[in-house]
């Protein structure tokens, strides 16, 4: 255990998908990805971090089964499968014409269940965005966090084991961005699934996090691995605290080396 967290060590968790030897080149001729081995366990909150054109988005489509590997393996053991996933992208993708509540049941909608059926699945999501109040409203009534909230709550309706987050805050201001950390954390905490978050943050990977993977450009590959060994719950208190300064010193200390390295694919596992 980390502190009074009840999140297990990474050592004590099963491994929910393998990356092995990934890599990814366009019908461009760009290598997207080069030689990525990682392991994702079961109930991590791991940060891809890394500068743009690192391969951090490329990795999330290639688990998520929006693209195929070039060569090397997804493993998924045991009962796993990508029809546990929920996916938020750094847009919140909304059907502009339909209302918060619609959004958040096209998931559940496309599966056969009815509006009626759906709905304590959908209010409940609501209700843990923050956005009970709001079922009726259509887009283009919400802020630009309102908007990530739907989204969230979209992609959670399935309750997915495995939710993989394209940079879905870097749009938006330093307040909600906040909040939306905590929210996100409070959720994740409550229900135990896998996350996988895609951010250029620094801050924001040592925040959220028990794993932050450091990825390197040209071609995008591992160039390093570090635990974010503080307990959760995390709050405004951590975020000020030396713990964190320390932490984010280490992160960035990494990122800086992994933009600056010509270093040959890291293997990583938790």
């Amino acid at each position: 255990m980390s502190g009074d967290s009840g999140v297990p060590a990474a050592d004590d968790r099963a491994p929910l998908l393998f990356l092995r030897d990934v890599s990814k080149t366009f019908s461009t001729g760009t290598v997207a990805l080069r030689g990525v081995d990682m392991t994702i366990r079961d109930g991590d909150f791991l940060s891809l971090l890394g500068p743009s054109g690192c391969g951090k988005s490329t990795a999330l489509r290639l688990i998520a089964g929006l693209s195929t590997p070039t060569s090397g393996q997804i493993e998924w053991p045991g009962a796993s499968s990508r029809s546990d996933i929920g996916f938020v992208f750094q847009e919140p993708t909304l059907m502009p014409w339909a209302s918060v509540f619609d959004n958040v049941w096209l998931p559940l909608r496309l599966r056969g269940i009815a509006r009626a059926q759906a709905q304590p699945a959908v209010m409940e999501m609501l209700e843990r965005v923050h956005l009970a109040g709001f079922a009726d409203a259509v887009p283009r009534e919400l802020s630009g966090g309102m908007k990530m909230r739907v989204s969230i709550a979209r992609a959670m309706v399935t309750k997915p084991r495995l939710l993989l987050m394209d940079e879905p805050f870097a749009a938006l201001d330093e307040i909600t961005r906040f909040q939306l950390n905590n929210d996100l954390l409070d959720l994740w905490q409550d229900q135990r699934f896998t996350v996988v978050f895609v951010t250029h943050s620094v801050f924001e990977s040592v925040f959220l996090s028990n794993r932050i993977v450091t990825m390197a450009a040209r071609p995008g590959r591992v160039a390093d691995e570090m635990a974010v060994s503080a307990p959760y719950p995390r709050d405004e208190a951590f975020r000020t605290s030396v713990d964190y300064a320390a932490l984010c010193r280490q992160a960035s200390t990494a990122l800086e080396a992994a933009m600056g390295t010509n270093a040959e694919p890291r293997h990583v596992h938790a």
